[in-house]
């Protein structure tokens, strides 16, 4: 069974507002990953003393404020269900722009870690841009605009670091922090004035209350769920390990850390090159054909990365695994959008937030602890394991569901 979109009654505001939205989650993005190159400097100077000590706490205010903002996704995207998702994007922008800006305020690392609590609480700009641009786009252009807005997240995710290494040597990092909280109003600003939102127009008065058991094919929804959160595992199992495969590959010690960014980076280019591509085809052929030709593609791929001999066999390896992947999420999102009801679809794409954020935290452990115990190698081999699980799954559960 599938369900209309608000924008198959009326919607003429939504291509507008995905310009609106691709803005804002560029900006926003690039404000909250600047940070970064120079996260353990302000740790620093914060008081903490020791390199053990440093890398601490780096990694604590980093992840704060993915563990809270994983948390209270589905929350957001209940509130937006039932007050309209405009008011969620105004809520993000306003509370992302005031907690970055107190963030190069902060005096004590616990009121560093606190405000990056407090930013994880607050924000979801771009989960919140997803949900609305999903709940907007006509059903034959989905894939096609959440693809381009994926694009812009994963551009402002590339850009972010870079804007992050040039700022602080010329303004200082605390105007760094303060630059970005500018950035975000200058979306918040965007979002207040430019987003239109049409009161939904539906059959019958939407239920005040969206539980699990309202969605007919929760094996569907279960297995989107899961295909979030094996894309972050593909993408973030190779962190722990990284630096140190590329150091075995190299001849120049010098280059390691240029080489490992390079790596990093191209996955993220091949996905903002493909994805609004990939959610076009998508559109025209099947989001389950995408879904799952991506996983089958990008599994098939990461084997020979586990047995590269040089370091740019690798950037071209992980780039070609970014076009693989880069319409998942779009069609991912397109596939809960018209399989759950109107007043339904902000909480399960919220738990599809989450599920991602999990898949943040799972992919450096499993990779850290493969890598330490069996080998670096087994890191790609075994997430290339799980990848074709997925394609499996995925094939088995679209399949039945098509049958339905």
């Amino acid at each position: 069974m599938q369900y209309l979109t608000q924008s198959e009654y009326q919607n003429p505001y939504w291509r507008h507002n995905l310009i609106v939205c691709l803005f804002g989650s560029f900006a926003t993005l690039i404000a909250m990953t600047l940070i970064l190159p120079f996260l353990p400097l302000y740790v620093q100077q914060l008081g903490i003393n020791g390199q053990a000590a440093i890398a601490q706490w780096s990694g604590i205010a980093y992840g704060a404020t993915y563990l809270t903002a994983g948390v209270v996704a589905p929350l957001w995207g209940r509130l937006g269900d039932l007050y309209g998702r405009k008011s969620m994007l105004v809520r993000a922008s306003a509370g992302m722009a005031i907690t970055m800006a107190l963030m190069g305020c902060a005096t004590t690392i616990w009121q560093f870690v606190g405000l990056r609590l407090l930013a994880g609480i607050a924000g979801g700009y771009s989960s919140g841009a997803m949900i609305l641009v999903a709940s907007q786009a006509p059903r034959a252009q989905s894939a096609w605009a959440l693809g381009l807005l994926s694009s812009g997240i994963m551009a402002g995710n590339l850009i972010g670091p870079l804007i992050g290494g040039i700022f602080p040597p010329l303004v200082g990092i605390r105007m760094t922090f303060i630059g970005a909280g500018s950035l975000i109003f200058i979306a918040f600003l965007a979002t207040l004035f430019m987003v239109r939102e049409t009161p939904q127009r539906t059959r019958k008065p939407l239920p005040t209350r969206g539980h699990w058991s309202d969605i007919p094919n929760k094996p569907l929804m279960i297995t989107m769920l899961g295909t979030g959160l094996l894309l972050m595992v593909a993408n973030m199992s190779i962190e722990p390990i990284i630096t140190l495969y590329i150091h075995s590959l190299i001849a120049d010690p010098t280059q390691t850390t240029l080489i490992a960014a390079l790596v990093m980076s191209a996955a993220a280019l091949g996905s903002v090159l493909s994805a609004s591509y990939l959610g076009r085809v998508a559109d025209k052929k099947g989001h389950g054909v995408i879904i799952v030709s991506a996983l089958a593609v990008a599994s098939m791929l990461l084997i020979p990365q586990a047995f590269v001999t040089a370091g740019w066999q690798l950037i071209a390896l992980r780039f070609l695994m970014g076009l693989a992947l880069g319409g998942l999420m779009p069609c991912v999102t397109a596939v809960i959008r018209h399989n759950v009801p109107e007043h339904s679809v902000g909480v399960v794409l919220g738990y599809a937030v989450s599920a991602q954020f999990v898949g943040q935290v799972a992919g450096p452990l499993l990779g850290g602890f493969i890598g330490g115990q069996i080998g670096m190698r087994f890191v790609f081999l075994g997430t290339s394991l799980l990848l074709f699980l997925g394609a499996i799954g995925n094939w088995r559960i679209l399949s039945l569901s098509k049958q339905r």
